[in-house]
């Protein structure tokens, strides 16, 4: 119990918002594009289906980004406990650097 709440590894992926509230997300914007006349469908649930994957992948990047953070910084592990490198900093910088390659707005 006391790991759970005091928790110093490196932080845990979540994403922001519940698949659910993204899919309610996606079917409102999808109605909004329809009836705005954005978008001209015969297959409503086509386009929400669309939109629902797109709005996952955009939201997930940060989640795909840390993971790759872990892997860099997993290579690195013993160079960084010789040094005494803080494991946040590093994820931090190693982050920034990922964001800004990916030219990614979190």
């Amino acid at each position: 119990m006391l790991n759970y709440l005091f928790h110093t590894g490196p932080p845990v992926p979540t994403m922001l918002l519940s698949k659910e509230y993204v899919g309610y997300l996606a079917r409102e914007v999808s109605k909004k594009l329809i009836a705005g006349e954005f978008v001209e469908t015969k297959a409503p649930a086509a386009l929400t289906t669309r939109v629902h994957a797109v709005m996952l992948d955009e939201l997930s990047l940060e989640d795909r980004i840390n993971d790759e953070v872990r892997v860099i910084l997993e290579a690195y592990s013993e160079e960084m406990r010789n040094s005494g490198a803080n494991y946040q900093e590093m994820f931090r910088k190693v982050k920034s650097e990922l964001v800004r390659k990916y030219k990614a707005v979190l």
